[in-house]
């Protein structure tokens, strides 16, 4: 995912969208070293999925998969998620751009689809709402950047201990 696409159509603008997320969320997390990657941040948070970078990465990139599977289905393709590990902050910018590539590949062909065809495609996610193809990208790009926000706070406050966390501190 290193050349920024300009895709066409409305669906063609989201994707990028979610792309360039992904794009800054690997910005945070590709030059860490591995004790910051995995560093407890948030010790009294209930949230396994909010404790430590690795953490967060893993739950970005289970709901991306669930993401694609919604849409899909909505779509009439198949999906198996594909295995991945998320043990470095290495694996954590790979795994990150293959979800972005496998949302890609869920649209090639499609990007010019009108909003109405996108309104139509309807299902009911997990946590209770029905949404439409639009909006379910919407909420993953927003989901992408609310823990880029996350990441990016764990590393610029001290009190999650955000000192000498990168491998080239200035990059921050």
């Amino acid at each position: 995912m290193t050349a920024i696409t300009h895709r066409v159509g409305a669906l063609g603008a989201m994707m990028d969208e979610y792309e360039r997320a992904v794009r800054e969320l690997n910005q945070f997390v590709g030059p860490l070293k591995q004790e910051a990657f995995l560093h407890v941040r948030d010790a009294d948070s209930t949230d396994e999925n909010s404790r430590t970078i690795q953490s967060v990465v893993k739950h970005v990139i289970q709901a991306g998969y669930a993401y694609i599977h919604y849409l899909r289905k909505a779509l009439g393709m198949s999906f198996d998620t594909p295995d991945y590990k998320i043990e470095t902050p290495l694996d954590a910018v790979r795994e990150l751009e293959i979800l972005a590539s496998r949302t890609a590949e869920t649209f090639e062909g499609m990007w010019l689809m009108s909003f109405e065809d996108m309104a139509a495609l309807q299902f009911q996610v997990r946590w209770g709402p029905i949404y439409n193809l639009e909006q379910l990208l919407e909420h993953a790009i927003v989901h992408l950047l609310r823990h880029r926000r996350q990441v990016g706070r764990f590393l610029s406050e001290a009190r999650f201990g955000s000192s000498m966390d990168r491998v080239d501190s200035d990059q921050l």
